[in-house]
């Protein structure tokens, strides 16, 4: 199947650069895969699509800062390093952006004082991925969360300041967030209040949390010209005993399950197609790629954000609701100023 079949104008003035002013408050596009009913809704309307049936799955991932500013100290030069995941060898495995050339064993610099040193140990696989060993006096993640700034999405441009880091530490992270890990944060969970939960909670409607650690692929775009060719990059997830019971349960008594994002699909999916249809508790790391046609062996009902074109995300709700219907429905979207990618609305696929 060509990428460009999953191409669609998008003017930049509907790239939110910023989240709404209250959580809770965005828009939400409800899109009915039997019949293509669009309805145009909030989020807290969310609450009247759900029933005590039905179950309601999220992840509980969080977002560390892991994008360090520096300099190199034997030229002064600017480096920027972002910490992706711990390698299992020892060190972590990093992305790595200069204006000069690395090379294995340079050293790089960090904090107001320079008490945090980086060193480049050898090259990975991908474009600036490197091994890197950190040397510091106190705790790395202590020192992260004192000078790290932020991973938001390249398409969120910042100027640095401390206000956009202030906003960005506490709007960039869902409310349920509890699981070190994540370069980027599960946006579809950033639209949930704690009164949305409550009243999820009158109706009966149990929620249960799945782990999934993202990585800086899911904004990776497709460069291949057939969806096929293209490859996911490894992310490591975590599904509990209580999440497993409650899934299968659900799925058994014929109730829905609410996946909230694409990584909580993602997870799902995979430990299924691993296990017969199944979900079992357990880790491990997925590579799934989910586009049309694609047969859903967990997932009912999606809470997403509007995704960027020819981008693996929105080749996955293609995958869920139709391409034609998912085009169709983005073009409404553009056509009633929602906003679209990260800190955007968005939309219900029941």
């Amino acid at each position: 199947m060509k990428t460009s079949l999953f191409y669609y104008p998008l003017p930049q003035r509907l790239i939110a650069q910023h989240p709404v002013e209250e959580r809770g408050t965005e828009k939400m596009m409800v899109l009915h895969r039997d019949g293509g009913i669009i309805e145009h809704k909030h989020i807290a309307d969310i609450v009247d699509y759900i029933t005590a049936n039905d179950l309601l799955v999220v992840n509980d991932t969080k977002v560390f800062p892991a994008r360090l500013i520096g300099c190199w100290p034997d030229t002064s030069g600017a480096v920027e390093i972002l910490l992706v995941s711990p390698n299992p060898a020892g060190g972590w495995n990093c992305i790595v952006g200069s204006g000069r050339k690395c090379r294995e064993g340079q050293v790089a610099q960090f904090g107001p004082n320079g008490e945090l040193l980086a060193t480049l140990v050898r090259p990975l696989e991908g474009i600036g991925a490197w091994l890197c060993e950190f040397k510091c006096e106190r705790d790395l993640m202590e020192l992260l969360d004192e000078f790290g700034r932020t991973p938001v999405p390249p398409y969120v441009h910042r100027e640095g300041t401390i206000e956009e880091e202030r906003e960005d530490r506490l709007r960039y992270q869902t409310i349920y967030a509890r699981n070190t890990g994540s370069v980027a944060a599960p946006t579809a969970g950033l639209h949930f209040t704690e009164e949305i939960f409550a009243n999820l909670e009158k109706k009966g409607v149990r929620k249960v949390s799945i782990t999934l650690h993202v990585g800086p692929g899911t904004f990776r775009p497709v460069k291949a010209d057939e969806i096929e060719d293209h490859k996911m990059d490894f992310e490591a997830f975590e599904v509990t005993p209580e999440a497993a019971d409650a899934i299968n349960e659900c799925k058994s008594r014929g109730g829905r399950v609410f996946c909230v994002g694409s990584t909580t699909v993602r997870t799902l999916e995979t430990v299924a197609a691993a296990n017969g249809g199944k979900v079992v508790a357990g880790a491990g790391a997925s590579d799934i790629f989910i586009y049309p046609p694609y047969d859903f062996k967990v997932c009912d009902c999606m809470l997403t954000n509007f995704h960027l074109p020819q981008s693996t995300l929105l080749m996955m709700v293609s995958a869920l609701a139709g391409r034609q219907r998912m085009l169709c429905a983005y073009a409404l979207a553009v056509r009633g100023n929602y906003r679209f990618f990260s800190y955007g609305d968005c939309m219900l696929i029941v």
